[in-house]
């Protein structure tokens, strides 16, 4: 008799599984993605669920674990709607959509450092004080640890519990006994199974945990976060199934040095994928920043050329950035192109575009373009904000300090149209500007201007670029 097989090769982008090792997935045809890992011996997470006497109850809105094995037509489904539980923070929440959803499974990652942990208990004390049990899993830090990071926060109250554990065996009794409403494991990269036979952290591990943890959020109608580390390309580390099996995932940005945090959904099946929550990172926590656009523009230049005020879309929520260009002749034979926060490629065509429909010799000259406060957005209604802010630059004149512009740039120099046009106009108007220079064919799709705001239609460039120092 053959031997059964112990080990096998697993795909860390699609978690194709094979024999052999291969160069190419046959899957998603990734070159040098296949790692080997022990085989599977053990029952289902599901059958264990069954075996400790679980509850398969789904909650709703979440997946189907256990229950009756007949197929249903669609009329014959009863679509109830979904219960969420506000989690105390408002920007989490616009990211969410609405609330924590139960029995759904919430993957947050980002860089070591950023702020995962310090979220989450903030989360878990919200979620404690309003009468909701929880329970904060962490297999890095002692609980001598956490206090000292909790005591920073204030004070908690309610019904909030702490375990140090990895052993993922131990911890399914533990939630299956307690039955918690809400848990966050912290990190899933410490978590193991002792069937799973490899070490923690690796491709075997980290999928046998999340099915694990999927099975009891489903079958015990538990919202489980997840915390996962992050890889040098950006991605959470592990297999990239990872995130085709939790419900939610959420990253977590920003740079280490600067005090904002943004918080953008990636994938969910409960909401919208466009929000995302920005907080300010202080001594006793994350303080969410309720005015975005406010908080992008403090400190900006006044009477500077280059500095022009743009409107992007984040979602259905409006941000007003500061974007800063510098037009200086260069002193080598080949000028010089740099892009922080925006596409380089995209700053490249408007400069050509400008070159050759504006009638601007920027072909000796160094451009920067900056988007302040070093977020990173790519939306194309910046277009319009970039080539006024190179214009101002190298003409050496500046723009209206109470003007805000924003609209979409061809490649024959018209200025397009762009979507929620009165939202951006709104949200201009809100923070006290007076002008607002966006596309000529947005003007029909605005009802009425708002009071003590001019709004001026442009059709391309060149009008745009003659309203600088008016």
């Amino acid at each position: 008799m053959a031997k059964a097989r112990t080990t096998a090769f697993f795909c860390k982008e699609c978690g194709y599984e094979t024999s052999k090792w291969l160069g190419q997935c046959p899957g998603c045809r990734q070159w040098n993605t296949l790692v080997e890992a022990p085989v599977r011996k053990a029952a289902t997470a599901a059958g264990r669920l069954a075996m400790t006497g679980a509850s398969v109850k789904v909650g709703a809105g979440a997946g189907v674990v256990g229950g009756e094995k007949r197929p249903k037509r669609l009329s014959e489904i009863e679509a109830s709607g979904e219960h969420r539980v506000t989690t105390g923070l408002e920007e989490l929440d616009r990211v969410l959509g609405g609330g924590l959803v139960g029995g759904s499974l919430i993957l947050v990652g980002g860089d070591p450092g950023i702020g995962k942990s310090t979220l989450l208990l903030q989360v878990c004390r919200n979620l404690a004080g309003n009468g909701h049990r929880v329970l904060y899993i962490s297999g890095e830090e002692s609980l001598s640890q956490i206090k000292l990071r909790a005591e920073r926060l204030g004070e908690f109250s309610g019904e909030l519990s702490f375990l140090c554990e990895t052993n993922l065996d131990l911890i399914s009794e533990v939630l299956v006994e307690e039955k918690p409403e809400a848990v966050v494991i912290d990190s899933i990269q410490t978590m193991y199974r002792e069937e799973a036979g490899s070490a923690p952290g690796s491709v075997g591990q980290v999928r046998e945990s999340t099915n694990t943890l999927l099975q009891l959020a489903k079958g015990c109608n538990i919202t489980i976060f997840i915390v996962g580390h992050v890889t040098k390309e950006g991605t959470v580390a592990g297999p990239r199934m990872l995130e085709h099996m939790v419900d939610t995932v959420l990253y977590f940005e920003g740079e280490k040095n600067a005090p904002y945090r943004i918080l953008r959904g990636v994938k969910n099946r409960f909401g919208s994928t466009n929000e995302i929550g920005v907080f300010e990172m202080r001594n006793d926590g994350l303080s969410e920043v309720k005015n975005p656009s406010e908080y992008m523009l403090s400190g900006k230049p006044e009477g500077a050329s280059g500095s022009v005020t743009a409107c992007s879309m984040e979602g259905t929520r409006p941000m007003l950035l500061e974007i800063q260009a510098l037009v200086c002749r260069t002193n080598f034979g080949m000028p010089r192109r740099t892009a922080a926060g925006t596409d380089y490629n995209r700053v490249n065509l408007l400069i050509a575009v400008l070159e050759k429909r504006a009638g601007l010799h920027l072909s000796d000259c160094d451009a920067y373009v900056n988007i302040a406060g070093g977020i990173r957005v790519n939306e194309p209604s910046l277009d319009l904000g970039i080539v006024m802010a190179l214009a101002s630059s190298h003409r050496d004149v500046p723009v209206d300090d109470k003007m805000m512009v924003f609209g979409e740039v061809g490649l024959s120099g018209e200025v397009r149209a762009v979507s929620m046009a009165e939202k951006r106009v709104q949200e201009a108007a809100k923070l006290g500007f007076t002008t607002c220079v966006l596309p000529r064919v947005c003007l029909s799709r605005i009802p009425k201007a708002p009071e003590n705001l001019k709004l001026i239609g442009v059709g391309n460039v060149r009008e745009a670029i003659d309203l600088i120092g008016r």
